[in-house]
């Protein structure tokens, strides 16, 4: 089957093969009664229903970049992606209505060589089903659902999604991964990894004690670095920091979610100094005296003092 990719200025007439991404929220309670956010990114294949979702701690671009390239690694990269006005997506549109691309996103597009149809406000037909599988998730994944940490949550949506993309939907009258990769796949491309690599480390700051701040955790980095940034990668149950060029590894932490910091190991063996030990019996000892108090103000009223003299 050859299908022509055809695209109109609004998103409702883009080509048959095409992907539609979006954010969902939902709220975690923890074992600690404290209650925090989590941010689902899900993607769909447009014409077959093809499924892939994904959990963040936040919906900052950075996790966008990282959720898209993970999405098409796990199905492909289409020609064409529909999303609604996302901030981290569209600036705003020109007086010719044209959209004006926030200016990493446009990079990260040209990157991966896809485009991007922005959805019309208030007009859920044109990426209704990416709608529904958020709200298929919430209803359907995460009612009930008992993980760990945010790594085992993931490891469980990924699960999810192979048993629903394999199962037979009425819709498309087959299984979704089945009808992707015979039909959808003619019309996609791999993902250029030597392109998004440094998509999927995104750059900290080192702070002066040593430690980069990652998903609200510090990791440690070792102190003869020279460097003033590094590129921190999160994949499965370990963190990977690298140097900002990414040719160096500097430390590999895992992913424990503790609110401890994570020390790397020799992290501080360059402040180590030569000290010196005594060579005889130490046989000078010295007293020392509580510190007096500082507080006089009242000394004066002090009659016991007056009684003992």
């Amino acid at each position: 089957m050859k299908v022509v990719l055809k695209s109109r200025a609004d998103g409702a007439g883009v080509a048959i093969f095409s992907y539609q991404m979006d954010w969902g929220f939902a709220d975690v309670l923890d074992y600690n009664s404290q209650t925090y956010r989590v941010a689902c990114f899900a993607m769909i294949c447009h014409h077959c229903g093809q499924r892939y979702i994904e959990f963040f701690p936040n919906a900052r671009q950075e996790n966008l970049f990282i959720g898209m390239i993970h999405a098409f690694q796990y199905m492909g990269v289409p020609r064409f992606v529909l999303t609604d006005n996302m901030k981290s997506v569209v600036l705003h549109r020109d007086l010719e209505g044209h959209p004006v691309w926030q200016k990493d996103y446009e990079t990260f597009m040209q990157a991966l060589a896809f485009e991007t149809k922005l959805c019309k406000p208030r007009h859920p037909f044109t990426k209704g089903k990416v709608e529904r599988l958020v709200r298929f998730v919430k209803d359907n994944f995460l009612t009930d659902r008992v993980f760990c940490d945010l790594t085992d949550l993931n490891w469980q949506a990924l699960e999810w999604c192979n048993k629903q993309n394999g199962t037979y939907r009425r819709t498309v009258d087959g299984a979704p991964q089945k009808i992707h990769e015979t039909v959808c796949g003619e019309q996609l491309r791999m993902v250029p990894e030597d392109s998004v690599r440094f998509y999927l480390c995104p750059e900290r700051k080192i702070s002066f004690d040593g430690f980069v701040n990652y998903e609200g955790r510090r990791f440690g980095v070792p102190y003869s670095y020279p460097g003033a940034t590094a590129r921190v990668e999160r994949s499965g149950d370990l963190l990977r920091i690298y140097s900002a060029d990414l040719k160096v590894l500097l430390a590999t932490h895992a992913v424990t979610w503790s609110r401890t910091d994570s020390f790397c190991e020799g992290q501080y063996e360059s402040l180590a100094q030569p000290e010196e030990f005594p060579t005889a019996p130490v046989q000078t000892q010295i007293f020392q005296l509580p510190k007096p108090s500082q507080d006089l103000s009242f000394a004066k009223f002090d009659f016991d003092k007056e009684d003992q003299v």
